[in-house]
């Protein structure tokens, strides 16, 4: 049985706020007027409110599941998509900074510390550390890493402080999806959370190639967010996996 919460009326809930998340996301990119430069359609609101609402969700799932097994996974989970929101009211301005690309960067990238903690002592915890997926697919996520670092942020570029903090930061998030990819070859259950960092990843390469080389795209803006956003949904979505796999354990 694939549980979402421990529950039955707490999994109506989270559902409920699932589809307002994609409501207010695809809805956006539906119905949302096209910016003049057309590298947009979603509102800032839109935007900003599917972010939020993840959060509610991240935050609302570590209280239904504090007492389980895995609470300190869904505490994790809700700290990273915290941060992550944090990082989306940078970069949109909501929350004006001198450097917002700066502070997004940090804000997203003490997300993914939480992640990346997560991803490991859920692995150890319940067996799934062998070390050949484990560190293999860590080995092939930095490569990634590092290939989009070196083409699309510092190749053919003056380096600077930014150009410099984007490697650990682009490493980072390429180490989260590694682990979380390892975790998927040892159990299925964590298959959307290998996916949702991937798209986080592949998110962030194209915003960075459009902040660094000033490359865009008509809808390159929604292109982002149609990828970080369900990214961040089924990382979030992950405490179901962990939840199940602590079922099939116990």
């Amino acid at each position: 049985m694939y549980l979402l919460a421990t529950q039955s009326w707490q999994t109506v809930i989270l559902v409920g706020l699932f589809v307002l998340w994609a409501l207010l996301l695809f809805g956006g990119f539906a119905f949302g007027p096209t910016t003049s430069d057309r590298t947009r359609r979603m509102p800032t609101w839109t935007r900003m409110g599917s972010s939020l609402t993840l959060v509610g969700i991240a935050w609302l799932w570590y209280s239904f599941t504090r007492q389980s097994p895995i609470g300190t996974y869904a505490l994790l989970i809700a700290v990273g998509m915290t941060c992550g929101c944090l990082g989306d009211l940078f970069l949109a301005g909501v929350i004006p900074l001198s450097e917002p690309v700066l502070g997004g960067m940090l804000a997203f990238g003490l997300g993914h510390v939480a992640y990346l903690i997560v991803a490991i002592v859920l692995g150890n915890y319940f067996g799934l550390a062998a070390p050949l997926p484990r560190f293999g697919m860590l080995a092939v996520w930095l490569l990634i890493g590092v290939a989009g670092w070196y083409v699309l942020i510092f190749r053919g570029h003056k380096p600077s402080t930014l150009h410099w903090a984007a490697q650990p930061y682009a490493l980072l998030l390429a180490s989260v999806a590694g682990l979380f990819c390892g975790l998927a070859l040892q159990s299925v259950a964590f298959a959307p959370a290998a996916i949702g960092a991937a798209l986080f990843l592949v998110s962030d390469l194209i915003l960075a190639n459009q902040l660094f080389n000033g490359r865009t795209f008509p809808l390159a803006g929604d292109v982002i967010w149609l990828t970080y956003g369900p990214g961040q949904a089924l990382i979030v979505a992950s405490v179901a996996s962990a939840l199940q796999v602590a079922h099939l354990t116990t």
